[in-house]
C-alpha cells in the first residue's frame, strides 16, 4: 500500500512540474521621451546658422529640425551631448572644432574652444546628459 502511495505521489508531482507554468517577468517599458534644449555654436563671435538640411533630423534619438536649428529634439533617455554632436556633419570635442565645411578651430595659438552649460563654465559638458531646457554655448575666441 505503501509503494502505490509513493508511486502515485511521485506520478502527481511529475505532473504537477510539467504543467506548471514559468513566471511571467513584467517589464514596463520606460516613459517615452520626448523634450527640448537648446545649443549655440559662436566662432571668433560670429553666431554659427544650422539651416542647411544637411543639419536636420539625421537621428531619430536626437536632432535638429529646420523650423528651428537651434532648438535639438531629444527622444532617447540619457543622450549626451556628445552623441547630440556626433549625429552632425562635423567633428566636436573638448579641444577642436571642425565645421561642415572644413573649418577647424582648435585651442592653442589661435585661440580658445570653451563651453557654458546653462550659463555655466564646463569643460566636461560633452560628457553630461542633456537635461530638459539646457542650453549648451560653444565658444571659440582668441
Amino acid at each position: 500500500m505503501v509503494k502505490w502511495g509513493l508511486i502515485i505521489l511521485a506520478a502527481v508531482a511529475i505532473v504537477a512540474a510539467v504543467y506548471q507554468q514559468p513566471a511571467v517577468e513584467v517589464v514596463s517599458s520606460p516613459e517615452p521621451i520626448d523634450y527640448t534644449a537648446k545649443f549655440a555654436i559662436y566662432t571668433h563671435g560670429t553666431f554659427r546658422v544650422f539651416t542647411a538640411s544637411m543639419y536636420h533630423n539625421l537621428s531619430t534619438d536626437v536632432f535638429i529640425t529646420v523650423d528651428n536649428p537651434n532648438l535639438i529634439q531629444v527622444k532617447k533617455a540619457n543622450t549626451t551631448w556628445q552623441y547630440f554632436f556626433e549625429t552632425l556633419p562635423f567633428k566636436l570635442d573638448k579641444d577642436c572644432l571642425v565645421t561642415g565645411t572644413g573649418q577647424t578651430f582648435c585651442t592653442g595659438e589661435e585661440g580658445e574652444l570653451s563651453f557654458t552649460l546653462n550659463g555655466a563654465r564646463d569643460s566636461d559638458a560633452l560628457n553630461k546628459v542633456i537635461q530638459p531646457g539646457d542650453e549648451l554655448v560653444v565658444s571659440f575666441l582668441r
